[in-house]
């Protein structure tokens, strides 16, 4: 019998969501200060946010 895991225990990293960003080309996964915003998070970075103008092709890198 597979034990449960308690509410306030958090999840496993793989049960997160995750997004591409569309300027590196990465996936990366929910976090936590995201978590009121998820749905407008569309860098992985701070650094990807200031690099936003120039897409990558992910094939290229």
């Amino acid at each position: 019998m597979a034990a449960q895991q308690p509410a306030n225990r958090p999840s496993r990293r793989g049960d997160r969501p995750t997004k591409i960003c569309p300027v590196c080309g990465r996936p990366f996964q929910w976090r936590r200060r995201w978590s009121a915003v998820w749905e407008e998070v569309r860098y992985c970075s701070e650094r990807c946010r200031r690099r936003r103008g120039g897409t990558v092709d992910p094939a290229t890198r």
